[in-house]
């Protein structure tokens, strides 16, 4: 059922108060009566009413003026007003210039990506971009709520590390004083199994990194995820955990950021609606043959690219999980199927929208033997590995763990085309700064 999506009231009404305030301006209208001040504080964008008759020649003269960006102080009176963002607005009685500002690079005017992400440190002070922040500040919080409330133990994963936990050629490397090559981890996957055998179910939160040379609008060099391990859990119990996470953090987060979706133009009826239904379970090979009958020209034993994922989440309608993918293109750490050894017990969850996949996670591999030959067949020396072995020699257990980007399902909340919009500062193959 989709929830109520009346926006929530986030903070006691201030009608008749009379309250110093302390922002930038973020921009300003009106005539030669009266002008509204849009003022930024905390994020928030509130009206300050400056009505000439009550302020005088002088002062209504220096508000006209202000540039965009100056930083002040205002003080005034809050009345109701159903119109002015939150229902309120201040009556201004009087304001300080804080710092002064000139010449502000980003105006109301249409400006390239290249411009805007060239001013990033400026770009972030947009309306825009104050609302994906939030929702990507809300998500976040909602993530850690879900584990915590579900007994979930947080565990902080190295992000220098000497073990590669993905594809040994998306590794970005550095010297490590006398013990030769570190890595920028890809992933905390590996070091958060060893926490799973503590503490049973375990979460970790973090930036991860991946030297892909992908220019698509899916891909960030650095961006957060989410990973998550369970003891004692399978593969059909870590997909119900995985759908219940993301219908739970996504629900929870629009209805805490309607009034930003709205800013963003996102209906987030739509986003809803998708969550009111169950995510399908299809047979990797299912999906081959839905996408050969589609026309495309693929066999199996091939990934499925981002066009290849839009294709058969339209098919179905919805989010879905595509499962038991070959051995052969998915990680040492994935556990054999038992009902077809050609196939690992895997899936990653794939957004519709063209968003592509938001999760990929499988049950583990729990036999000693057969994690140690995938690390030949990786050309990974099981020596480098010792300290994981040893989980699969001291009482090793079934476990199953996924990870999601958090950008991605970022992107898909507040339906933007490109996920360089979702993090603060986005790191690509062409970027560096700011």
């Amino acid at each position: 059922m989709i929830p109520s999506l009346e926006p929530k009231e986030t903070r006691p009404s201030l009608a008749n108060k009379t309250q110093p305030l302390k922002g930038w301006v973020q921009g300003l209208r009106g005539n030669n009566h009266v002008q509204f001040l849009q003022l930024r504080t905390n994020g928030k964008i509130l009206q300050v009413v400056c009505e000439k008759e009550s302020l005088g020649e002088d002062l209504f003269k220096q508000i006209k003026s202000l540039p965009q960006e100056t930083s002040i102080t205002v003080t005034g009176k809050w009345q109701e007003n159903a119109k002015a963002p939150g229902g309120e607005e201040l009556v201004l009685a009087s304001f300080h210039i804080v710092g002064t500002s000139s010449d502000y690079p980003i105006t109301p005017k249409d400006h390239g990506p290249d411009f805007l992400h060239n001013h990033r440190h400026l770009w972030l002070r947009s309306k825009r971009q104050l609302a994906i922040q939030r929702v990507r500040s809300e998500l976040s919080f909602a993530i850690r709520e879900f584990f915590r409330n579900e007994g979930y133990t947080l565990i902080d994963t190295p992000i220098l590390t000497g073990s590669i936990g993905e594809s040994a050629g998306t590794l970005f490397s550095t010297e490590y004083f006398d013990l030769g090559q570190a890595y920028l981890a890809q992933t905390g996957q590996l070091y958060l199994e060893t926490a799973a055998f503590a503490h049973s179910k375990v979460y970790c939160f973090g930036p991860t990194f991946r030297a892909e040379k992908s220019k698509t609008k899916r891909h960030l060099t650095e961006f957060w995820m989410l990973e998550a391990e369970t003891a004692f859990l399978g593969q059909e119990g870590n997909l119900d955990l995985q759908e219940r996470f993301v219908k739970s953090v996504l629900t929870v987060t629009v209805e805490r950021t309607i009034e930003d979706l709205k800013t963003l133009e996102r209906n987030p009826e739509t986003l809803l609606s998708y969550l009111n239904k169950p995510f399908p379970r299809v047979e990797y090979e299912t999906a081959i043959q839905i996408l050969k009958e589609a026309g495309e020209s693929i066999e199996w034993g091939e990934d499925i690219n981002a066009e290849r994922e839009q294709i058969l989440t339209t098919h179905f309608g919805t989010a879905i999980f595509i499962q038991n993918f070959p051995r052969a293109i998915k990680a040492f750490y994935m556990k054999q199927n038992p009902d077809d050894p050609r196939t690992v017990l895997s899936a990653d969850l794939i957004a519709p929208d063209g968003i592509g996949e938001i999760i990929g996670g499988s049950e583990r591999e729990e036999s000693y033997e057969k994690i140690v030959e995938r690390l030949q067949e990786e050309g990974l020396p099981p020596e480098d590995y010792a300290w994981y072995l040893d989980l699969r020699k001291y009482g090793s257990v079934p476990h199953a763990g996924f990870g999601m980007g958090l950008e991605r399902v970022i992107a898909w909340i507040c339906g933007l085309p490109h996920i360089r919009e979702c993090i603060p500062f986005p790191r690509m193959i062409y970027r560096l700064t700011p």
